[in-house]
């Protein structure tokens, strides 16, 4: 059985409040999907948007497999999502609001082995609200250190 997968996103939650979360599979290559078990990915700059009705990700940055051959991945390409029709809409519908983005959050593989995607449905956060997260963290390192 194969390692699992867990690469994270640790700029979304720094940069957006995160609304809702939703869990999507990804249509991939064969060498895209053991490159990422070599947990060769990078999500600067990528974002979700909606084209035709399908989920799409943009900038999802998947690392040539490094045993392939001519038949290896681009690593830049778009990648599409799946997800319920309901799900899509209803995420649309969220889209049109003022300010809300859709986010890759997490890459994982589920139970049965298969890599799915985590995305979150977040609004940006403004510089003041960054500074307050890092305050955050830093009594919460302290408050750790004391009890220790």
């Amino acid at each position: 059985m194969a390692a699992p997968i867990s690469i994270k996103n640790r700029s979304a939650t720094y940069e957006y409040f995160i609304d809702s979360t939703y869990v999507a599979g990804m249509v991939l290559l064969g060498t895209e999907v053991k490159s990422l078990r070599q947990g060769r990915a990078s999500f600067n700059d990528s974002y979700c948007f909606i084209h035709k009705g399908e989920i799409w990700i943009k900038h999802l940055h998947i690392s040539p497999y490094s045993h392939g051959t001519v038949n290896n991945h681009d690593p830049d390409r778009d990648k599409k999502l799946l997800l319920q029709k309901r799900e899509i809409r209803k995420i649309e519908s969220k889209l049109k609001e003022k300010g809300y983005t859709l986010i890759p959050l997490r890459i994982f593989t589920n139970e049965r082995n298969l890599v799915k995607i985590e995305i979150g449905l977040g609004k940006g956060k403004k510089l003041y609200d960054k500074r307050e997260s890092i305050k955050k963290k830093d009594v919460e390192r302290e408050m750790k250190r004391f009890l220790r």
